[in-house]
């Protein structure tokens, strides 16, 4: 209905692409293995950097003119080069960028969103908390990390409108 509407398109054209986006998500799950035999956690001490990275994040984006983008991009590369402060050879150290990134989603909210730094600090926590729990889900499907950081905003946000 979407594309009928939007696009002025015919009932024709509207339901070839109903048809191949449920073909596309068919084949999709048929032939990616999402299914998981065990189940584990990350690391606390990675996900620490979850919050670090919103807060960090959200402050470059509200206290200066760069924009939400342009500060996620600025602390996303310098996080890509923690990994080689001791040449690839500590695994901590490879896993903290994910975990920064993932904050770096949840400090590009909106000001009209989350209207002040405990809003960012408690979206981030619950982030980590996601990151914790996800290790294992959605391996090798993109947006991962935008959905915790969605999840961890969007679930502040409500139960802060019902206090």
């Amino acid at each position: 209905m979407i594309v009928k509407e939007q696009y002025k398109a015919d009932n024709f054209t509207a339901l070839l692409l109903l048809l191949f986006i449920t073909l596309t998500l068919l084949f999709g799950y048929k032939y990616l293995n999402l299914h998981h035999e065990e189940y584990s956690y990350e690391k606390t001490s990675v996900a620490i950097w979850v919050p670090i990275g919103a807060i960090v994040c959200y402050l470059l984006n509200i206290y200066t003119d760069l924009g939400s983008v342009l500060s996620a991009g600025i602390i996303g590369t310098l996080a890509s080069f923690l990994p080689s402060i001791n040449n690839k050879q500590s695994d901590y150290l490879r896993k903290v960028p994910d975990a920064i990134y993932c904050g770096v989603f949840v400090g590009m909210s909106s000001i009209e969103i989350t209207p002040s730094i405990r809003l960012i600090i408690a979206a981030g926590i619950l982030s980590g908390i996601f990151f914790i729990l996800s290790k294992n889900l959605f391996v090798g499907i993109g947006g991962k990390l935008g959905s915790i950081a969605f999840g961890g905003v969007v679930l502040i946000n409500l139960i802060n409108g019902l206090l």
